[in-house]
């Protein structure tokens, strides 16, 4: 039941963002636009109920393997370039956003990996599912804000500074910095009440600390080093490939074969 509906869920919503981002970018009339948007909203609405059905289906939190936490990675994202879209009009953060959502909605109907209903015993715990959320929420704003960073940089090079890109990338990188500590926090009691100790400089421990020291530096560089414009927005960008290998990178380092957190690939 699970494959029927990945088979037929996944192609639908992606048939609907490849629509709906064509015409709300290429329409010039707003009517048009909002066809499109509506488009965009049916396919996130296709995946939220996919992923409640997968709740009460596997009768846990979906959360545990990457192809569960790529589907949330797929509702997130979109939800993060609405916001942008609505609150500072960058209207390029809704096709960036859902082209983002639909490489990770792909990726999952090729290898789905959600198929055991189990739980391990370090997972049942009541930090389980706000820590991964919240996590989720940190990556999927944080990724847009790499994106602000190129092309800020791009803009730069050309000789074509935006200090109001600046500001936006600033302002992202604030909530995505403040979801990302309490995810480091969150985890920290996770640990204590499954193995013991709040650190324990497990593999993927480590890459979350180097992660959220990198968004810590941009912005340090941005608060103190206002002249340092381009080095910051290096770092943000660099960041954002640390954030990847904590992610699911870090599953493929021979010094994950022995963490704790195995659970997670």
């Amino acid at each position: 039941m699970i494959i029927f509906n990945f088979k037929i869920i996944f192609p639908v919503v992606l048939t609907l963002w490849f629509i709906g981002a064509f015409v709300f970018h290429l329409s010039k009339t707003r009517k048009a636009q909002n066809f499109g948007l509506s488009l965009l909203y049916i396919g996130l609405i296709y995946l939220i109920g996919l992923l409640v059905f997968l709740w009460v289906n596997l009768q846990r939190p979906p959360l545990r393997t990457l192809g569960e936490t790529r589907l949330w990675y797929a509702i997130l994202v979109p939800v993060v370039g609405f916001v942008l879209y609505y609150r500072w009009k960058m209207k390029w953060a809704i096709g960036y956003s859902i082209f983002l959502a639909s490489i990770f909605a792909f990726i999952d109907y090729l290898k789905p990996e959600n198929f055991d209903k189990a739980l391990m015993p370090a997972l049942q715990s009541v930090w389980f599912v706000p820590h991964v959320i919240v996590y989720m929420f940190a990556y999927s704003i944080l990724s847009v804000s790499m994106l602000i960073a190129i092309k800020y940089l791009v803009l730069a090079y050309l000789g074509k500074s935006d200090e109001k890109l600046a500001i936006t990338a600033d302002n992202v990188v604030y909530v995505g910095f403040a979801f990302l500590s309490f995810g480091l926090i969150f985890g920290a009691f996770w640990a204590k009440k499954a193995w013991g100790n709040y650190w324990t400089w497990d593999p993927k421990e480590t890459w979350s600390f180097i992660t959220w020291l990198f968004y810590l530096l941009y912005i340090h560089l941005r608060y103190n080093h206002r002249e340092h414009e381009k080095l910051a927005m290096w770092v943000l960008a660099l960041a954002f490939i640390f954030l990847l290998i904590c992610w699911f990178g870090i599953n493929y380092l021979p010094s994950a074969q022995t963490s704790v957190h195995t659970y997670s690939t």
